[in-house]
């Protein structure tokens, strides 16, 4: 099981992972040098990337496994570590997503070697001297179980034509229900045709293989929420919309910017009062039109008011289900705002500080201003 860091890769969110034994699936050199950072042994990294790092070598080195996504990929791996052993990610044809940005399989998505690709994956891994020995395919985040199913199969398949593949990783992108009316994957459920497949594989084939899956969202999105405060309401009149401002949004969490994305909102009255409740959108603090928290499910150019206990400025409120690939994943630093901080809550009902607050000092402290504008 490997935590895909890119969700959240917070130092003690890492700590507390791998302590907890899971491995890491990392998706920059630099994500491996984080993890190794704070404690992951490499052994227990698997690099997997759109950029290959310019200190490959050295990192493979430390111990950490490559995972070869494209074919220039595969040589340069042959050329820094040959006759090394290798996983190469192929897109099995297919994709899905809880939108079409998150979906990574399929003939739009440039993540992986195209299936029919595999003789040139082969002849490059002799030319090296490598040995393939892990075969990985993901095709998307918040897919459909039916989909990874299919995807589990066709993954078999191209299993057969390669001989020394000890493990299969089959990625992550489990659904998880963040709002009351959405469901989370049942991971027993959707794994036992995947567990059937690999049995009837080991029979046919005298193989026994090692299944992986790499969730992120799964662990921590439910384990995350933004606490901020009304700073202001205002409204467009009787044909137009009541507002709630924030003083959070795409600097903190830009999922519903991106994607349509939905977050439960929770407005809590600063003083102890019955209040009606208001139908309101609810947007964030940057100077950016797109910055809104309540878009239409799926279509981020799209608005669907929530109903919200009638708010006040000054009142808490809170963005739940924000643990994954929000403050991982957001516009820090637009319009200057400071990185906000965060807290952990531990299982003893303590809290601990694991992020300060930025200074605007912080902010721009690699900005470096020439002679002639001095």
């Amino acid at each position: 099981m490997r935590y895909a860091m890119k969700a959240c890769p917070s130092a003690a969110v890492l700590r507390v992972l791998t302590q907890a034994g899971l491995h890491i699936d990392a998706s920059s050199g630099w994500e491996v040098r984080r993890a190794i950072g704070n404690g992951v042994p490499p052994e227990r990294i698997l690099l997997t990337t759109q950029q290959t790092p310019d200190d490959l070598a050295e990192l493979v080195g430390l111990g950490i496994r490559f995972n070869a996504c494209s074919l220039s990929q595969l040589v340069a791996f042959g050329l820094a570590c040959p006759g090394q052993p290798v996983s190469v990610r192929l897109n099995p044809g297919l994709g899905s997503g809880h939108s079409n940005r998150t979906n990574v399989g399929g003939p739009s998505a440039s993540f992986g070697i195209w299936h029919s690709h595999l003789e040139r994956v082969l002849d490059t891994a002799r030319e090296h001297g490598l040995k393939i020995t892990q075969l990985h395919t993901h095709i998307g985040s918040g897919s459909d179980p039916e989909v990874w199913q299919r995807c589990s199969g066709l993954t078999m398949n191209l299993v057969r034509h390669l001989p020394d593949v000890t493990t299969v990783n089959l990625g992550g992108g489990y659904k998880v229900g963040r709002m009351s009316t959405e469901l989370s994957t049942d991971l027993q459920r959707a794994g036992e045709p995947i567990a059937a497949e690999l049995r009837r594989f080991a029979d046919e084939e005298g193989r026994q293989l090692h299944l992986e899956i790499e969730p992120g969202t799964f662990f921590v999105a439910n384990a995350g929420s933004v606490v901020a405060s009304v700073i202001d309401t205002v409204d467009t009149g009787k044909e137009g919309y009541s507002f709630v401002k924030v003083d959070t949004g795409m600097t903190e969490i830009v999922r519903p910017s991106m994607y349509g994305a939905q977050h439960p909102i929770i407005l809590i009255p600063r003083e102890p009062q019955e209040r009606p409740t208001k139908e309101y959108l609810v947007v964030g603090h940057c100077c950016e039109s797109g910055d809104i928290l309540t878009p239409e499910p799926g279509n981020p150019e799209g608005l669907l008011p929530r109903t919200l206990t009638e708010a006040q400025i000054g009142d808490p409120i809170v963005i739940d289900a924000a643990g994954a690939y929000c403050a991982a994943m957001s516009a820090k630093n637009y319009n200057s705002f400071p990185e906000a901080p965060e807290v952990l809550l531990a299982t003893d009902g303590t809290f601990h500080l694991v992020r300060q607050r930025q200074t605007l000092e912080q902010v721009l402290q690699n900005e470096r201003i020439p002679e002639f504008l001095r």
